[in-house]
């Protein structure tokens, strides 16, 4: 699947919800889940603006009531806008997903311990993929993914783990917004490069990635089920290509296939 095909339908989702009865609502979830993308940094108003495609007028005004109501916060020092301390307690409605959280965090401990490499595991967030949990002390130049960080998911081996697992309609309706919010933040530079992840990943159907997109950077990526079967997650390795060369393929995916059966085990207990 060729992604340059999808780059122009950039902004489908968008221009459906704005025709829709729920218009401020969508407008406002898009706000949301920019700031969500952003926990660290935060966003200048015409920054975010310009990223969610509405005027700032708007924005402003969406930002004011949000900031009231601590879904946001407005850093003093540059006056970015950040996440609020109401989206975290939004969170402590789900106890069980929690505990599921802890569950997962022992088992990503002692894979990243067990292989010298970094283990993360990636929640599906509809087109996106957000981290929830990063273990392992191993250094890589610019690998930049911690809990929090929200990508699109053609941009990772986790997260082509999980579009390999969905029907044909939905993974071209997705390679669409992957594509555009790409060329959005990147331009076209790396196209080339997350479509050899994507190509190598088919082909072994998982997660794979041999320095394709950072020289010298391998990563892997195996899906977690949820209680329907469905891949509502996803589990990855990330390490040097001395530490995972493509002879160790084989032992890779059996010992991330372990820990994601198991994680998979505990999704159910926990009716994620």
């Amino acid at each position: 699947m060729n992604f340059a095909d999808h780059s122009v339908d950039t902004r489908s989702s968008a221009s459906h919800a704005d025709r829709s009865g729920t218009q401020s609502l969508a407008k406002g979830i898009r706000v949301l889940r920019a700031i969500a993308a952003r926990p660290q940094f935060g966003w200048r108003l015409s920054d975010l603006s310009a990223a969610c495609g509405m005027d700032k007028g708007t924005v402003h005004r969406m930002l004011a009531c949000m900031v009231e109501e601590r879904l946001v916060r407005q850093r003093t020092s540059d006056r970015h806008y950040l996440p609020g301390p109401f989206m975290f307690e939004l969170g402590l409605a789900l106890p069980d997903a929690m505990q599921f959280q802890r569950a997962a965090e022992t088992a990503l401990s002692a894979l990243a311990r067990r292989m010298n490499g970094l283990a993360l595991m990636m929640y599906r967030s509809g087109s996106e993929y957000v981290c929830s949990l990063r273990a392992g002390s191993l250094q890589l130049a610019g690998m930049m993914v911690y809990p929090g960080t929200r990508r699109p998911l053609f941009s990772a081996a986790g997260g082509v783990a999980i579009l390999l697992t969905l029907p044909q309609d939905e993974v071209r309706s997705i390679l669409a917004e992957n594509t555009a919010a790409e060329i959005g933040r990147n331009g076209a530079v790396r196209l080339a490069s997350l479509q050899k992840m994507y190509d190598r990943s088919s082909e072994h159907g998982w997660g794979v990635n041999l320095g394709d997109v950072v020289p010298g950077v391998h990563a892997f990526g195996v899906t977690i089920a949820s209680e329907d079967g469905d891949a509502f997650a996803s589990l990855s390795l990330v390490g040097t290509a001395d530490l995972y060369p493509h002879a160790r393929l084989e032992q890779v995916r059996k010992e991330m296939q372990l820990v994601a059966e198991a994680l998979s085990l505990e999704a159910r207990k926990f009716k994620m």
